[in-house]
């Protein structure tokens, strides 16, 4: 399977799951409002400190985004294209936000599918300064017990989320046991989630995430070249087959020419090119 070189010391650890006390949320960001205090606010309303939520459509102005692009030096194996800021409206197909902290405050990091005037575009949605341009639902869940932290990471050389349980907090009476995972550079991510269901001991599940993937292979035959991509889990699920779990995610990706592909990954031949973080609940 392929493999990418980052410029830090390989991290021992190649997956972190933490569990937490979670609810099913849904909610509306107000119009006028930038994205990731809307998320912020949803959250904090329902005692929540951290999960995903994704985006039933919805219209932003102004928007901004970047897509993946190849590092301009040798600090990072992969970077991030210019700013974009499309004129107008730009209206989103799928979005999905994974919700954490960073330096003490909510952090948003979100993927998503949107129309421009230029067209249907697909990357890596700055969420400070996007603007909710009329009420847009989202719906998710939410962790009283768990969230992401943006940290340093000494291998990829990023601040990148990881999961961490938060002592002092939850109710005691949750509505489901949900998981929330990473997965470093050079796993194949299926495989990965298959692995962390089994040592977290859930069975079937549903997953949700965003995260990039080396290169792509589909199970129509289709593949991507690109060594950097954004990649959003469209449909994810981990099944009982034949008495073991196996992993089915249908994703869309962006590669670094902007190209947006979408399809159902091949099992053990999808390798994370610098991050993947997830959400997992039992179905």
């Amino acid at each position: 399977m392929r493999q990418i070189i980052h410029p830090g010391p390989i991290a021992a650890e190649r997956m972190m799951a933490v569990p937490g006390e979670a609810i099913p949320m849904r909610f509306t960001l107000q119009q006028g409002r930038r994205i990731d205090e809307a998320i912020s606010e949803g959250f904090r309303a329902s005692g929540c400190i951290g999960g995903f939520v994704a985006f039933v459509g919805g219209k932003c102005e102004p928007f901004k985004y970047v897509m993946p692009a190849a590092s301009p030096d040798g600090r990072h194996a992969a970077w991030y294209s210019d700013t974009f800021q499309p004129d107008g409206v730009v209206a989103i197909h799928r979005a999905c936000a994974i919700v954490g902290i960073r330096d003490g405050g909510p952090f948003i990091h979100c993927h998503g599918v949107w129309s421009t005037r230029e067209g249907l575009r697909m990357g890596h949605m700055l969420a400070p300064e996007t603007f909710a341009a009329e009420p847009i639902d989202v719906s998710g869940i939410g962790l009283r017990t768990a969230t992401f932290e943006a940290m340093p990471d000494g291998e990829t050389n990023f601040i990148l989320f990881e999961p961490v349980q938060v002592t002092g907090a939850g109710s005691g009476n949750s509505y489901v046991r949900a998981i929330l995972a990473k997965v470093r550079p050079n796993e194949d991510i299926s495989l990965a989630i298959e692995e962390i269901c089994s040592t977290c001991d859930i069975g079937p599940a549903t997953v949700y995430g965003i995260g990039s993937l080396n290169e792509v292979r589909f199970t129509d035959g289709t593949s991507i070249t690109s060594h950097a991509t954004e990649v959003l889990i469209r449909r994810g699920a981990v099944k009982d087959s034949d008495g073991h779990l196996e992993a089915r995610l249908e994703v869309d990706v962006v590669d670094m020419g902007g190209n947006i592909h979408s399809g159902e990954l091949v099992r053990g031949d999808n390798p994370v090119c610098v991050t993947f973080e997830l959400v997992i609940a039992p179905a």
